[in-house]
């Protein structure tokens, strides 16, 4: 008898704790469950993105290179400043939110935006054929030609005047491929060739080749810091350019409706002077 009280009380006492033990089990595949099904919920959840989403968090996050002067660049008190960074401010004022700025390797600069980590780059993007297979542009806002700089006084007027003539580029470039490609090179007396555009314009001055041959923004740029330091009209652009590439602000295809908000503001801020007024600041008055 006391054999079978004891058999039976252990019986009940594994029972108790298979039982509590599947409570356990079955509680924590409850967890489990619900976990499960907010992971996948979030993961299915598509983030929004577009005008709609940047006008909810009140910012445009804008990836850059903050080394491309005189576009986007930091200047001697670390500030981010440049062409681009005075235009995206003005734009994100008009859609009425903060121009937040995130610096980026250029070579990720696409994966950034892809990833949704930035809205847009707009940083001296050149539109190109293949950037447009992996994302879409705002139309373009600056045209970055190749021009020749000369000095203010020669009598050098346009591009047909360079025949026989001392030119300068620098090496590497695309302003030296531009050159190459073009049969007028072949009338030049001598193509100097130099490691920075800022050397080849410092040649310039010193009167040893005759033009120089570069990126508009970069010419622009220097030319204007050079003029405001002497207080002196040092250097002209002749008629004519050996090519022209567009630069737009880079946006995810799927964000159309900020595309469209874009083009639409920029288009306003060149019908009311406020481009200008922004590109004279960076590039001296045009012309």
């Amino acid at each position: 008898m006391a054999f079978l009280l004891c058999w039976l009380a252990v019986e009940v006492k594994i029972n108790l704790k298979k039982e509590k033990k599947m409570k356990k089990i079955t509680l924590l595949t409850t967890v489990l469950l619900v976990l499960a099904t907010f992971v996948l919920g979030a993961c299915g959840k598509k983030e929004a993105t577009g005008l709609a989403a940047i006008k909810e968090k009140g910012q445009l996050i804008i990836g850059l290179d903050d080394t491309f002067a005189p576009m986007g660049f930091k200047d001697d008190k670390g500030e981010i400043v440049g062409f681009d960074i005075d235009l995206a401010k003005e734009v994100a004022k008009r859609i009425g939110v903060e121009a937040v700025f995130k610096p980026s390797e250029w070579s990720g600069i696409v994966f950034e935006l892809k990833s949704k980590n930035i809205d847009v780059v707009w940083n001296g993007m050149t539109i190109t054929e293949d950037r447009k297979k992996e994302i879409g542009f705002s139309n373009p806002y600056m045209n970055n030609n190749q021009i020749i700089v000369t000095l203010s006084e020669s009598t050098l007027n346009n591009k047909a005047d360079l025949n026989g003539k001392i030119i300068g580029l620098q090496l590497g470039s695309s302003s030296f491929n531009a050159v190459s490609a073009d049969e007028i090179s072949k009338s030049f007396k001598e193509i100097k060739k130099y490691d920075t555009n800022v050397e080849a314009l410092m040649d310039l001055e010193a009167g040893r080749i005759e033009a120089v041959v570069l990126d508009e923004i970069v010419a622009r740029y220097y030319i204007a810091q050079k003029e405001k330091d002497t207080n002196k009209d040092l250097f002209k652009v002749l008629d004519g350019d050996f090519g022209t590439e567009e630069y737009g602000v880079g946006i995810r295809q799927e964000d159309k409706d900020l595309k469209d908000e874009i083009d639409r503001i920029i288009d306003e801020m060149k019908k009311d002077g406020s481009y200008d007024a922004i590109y004279e600041k960076w590039f001296g008055k045009k012309g």
